[in-house]
């Protein structure tokens, strides 16, 4: 990392302990990571009928998967287990067609997460009916395939009455094997939990090849979920599961309490939202993720003795002492060509704040 680089991540923890400038600084820091000058301008053609490559979303999923193991490995994640029954808003089996094959799921989350508790993981539990050996296309001469694609997708109903979706958790299932499949949904209920509230939560299911081909998506659609339809008769309903912490017996050490809103709090790591979809450099340009969490440090630290002082010790200052990766999926002009890529952002999400002596 060059000396300007590292200047302006050390810009970026500073401006995450306070609130102006952020959007400027968090341009200019995306822009050096990425090794760009400027955000790409893009044209309306250039946004039509995007689709994600599947080595990009592995590449993507890859680097979500590895940053979620390191935040399980924390002792906070001891939590309490709820479960949510589900309700669909699309009734009867999941729907399926030669390029889009989907289900959609709604969970009515009015009054299951309690008060001064946190969600700390959420599981999206679905049961993989057995295979139908009737769905399966005919053999003919190609490489077998094992598995399908199934990916999980948040949706955001917009003001103008279209849905706009991101990109949750995806993995390959095997085709002929049934029982529970689990999906890591913590994203999507920290998404739902900022911006609807009073609404239900939304996610779709997509059911895909697991390579590029006809036989690998005509095999796919032999996939079968049990739906929320109550029609359909078969055991195990597609069922939302929330670990959350109680803050009182389980806050996370070194998170801000509400008392450090008002600056009444020794040194703490605060939540700051950061929403990409907000941000009109970022809209359009970076896909994935729509928002994430970043954090922030604030509150105040104890300082040293006199005496220390006096022997040259300096002001100690609540300060980001730990920090993570950001995964995104982003669009980059190669002359005419529009191209999708997945990057990792290092120290875009304060992980942990301190007490630091200046310089």
């Amino acid at each position: 990392m060059d000396l300007r680089c590292a200047g302006m991540l050390c810009v970026l923890c500073f401006v995450l302990m306070v609130r102006a400038f952020t959007q400027e600084v968090l341009k200019e820091v995306v822009l050096k990571q990425l090794g760009l000058s400027e955000v790409p301008k893009l044209h309306k053609r250039d946004l039509v009928d995007l689709v994600i490559p599947e080595h990009v979303k592995n590449k993507y999923m890859s680097m979500l998967k590895r940053q979620r193991v390191k935040r399980r490995a924390l002792p906070s994640l001891a939590g309490i287990l709820r479960g949510i029954p589900g309700h669909t808003g699309v009734p009867g089996e999941v729907l399926y067609s030669d390029t889009t094959p989907r289900q959609r799921l709604m969970f009515d989350m009015e009054g299951r997460i309690p008060k001064n508790s946190e969600v700390a993981m959420a599981e999206l539990k679905l049961f993989k009916k057995p295979l139908d050996r009737a769905n399966l296309p005919a053999r003919q001469s190609h490489r077998p395939v094992s598995n399908a694609r199934v990916s999980v997708y948040w949706v955001q109903r917009q003001h103008d009455g279209t849905n706009r979706t991101s990109l949750i958790d995806s993995r390959l299932v095997p085709i002929r094997e049934s029982g529970w499949k689990s999906f890591d949904v913590t994203q999507a209920v920290h998404y739902w939990l900022r911006n609807e509230r009073q609404e239900p939560m939304f996610l779709e299911l997509w059911i895909e090849g697991e390579r590029v081909g006809s036989h690998a998506s005509e095999m796919a659609k032999a996939v079968r979920f049990t739906s929320q339809d109550p029609k359909d008769k078969a055991l195990g309903k597609p069922e939302l599961v929330l670990y959350t912490l109680n803050l009182d017996d389980y806050g996370s050490t070194g998170d801000c309490r509400e008392e450090a809103v008002m600056g009444k709090s020794t040194c703490c790591r605060q939540k700051h939202y950061i929403n990409f979809r907000e941000l009109s450099w970022a809209q359009h340009w970076i896909l994935e993720p729509a928002a994430f969490q970043a954090y922030r440090c604030s509150g105040s630290c104890r300082q040293p003795p006199r005496t220390l002082r006096l022997l040259g010790s300096g002001q100690r200052s609540c300060a980001v002492a730990g920090s993570s990766a950001l995964p995104i999926i982003y669009l980059v002009k190669r002359g005419n060509r529009t191209e999708i890529e997945a990057a990792e952002l290092p120290s875009m999400i304060v992980e942990r704040c301190s007490c630091l002596t200046d310089g």
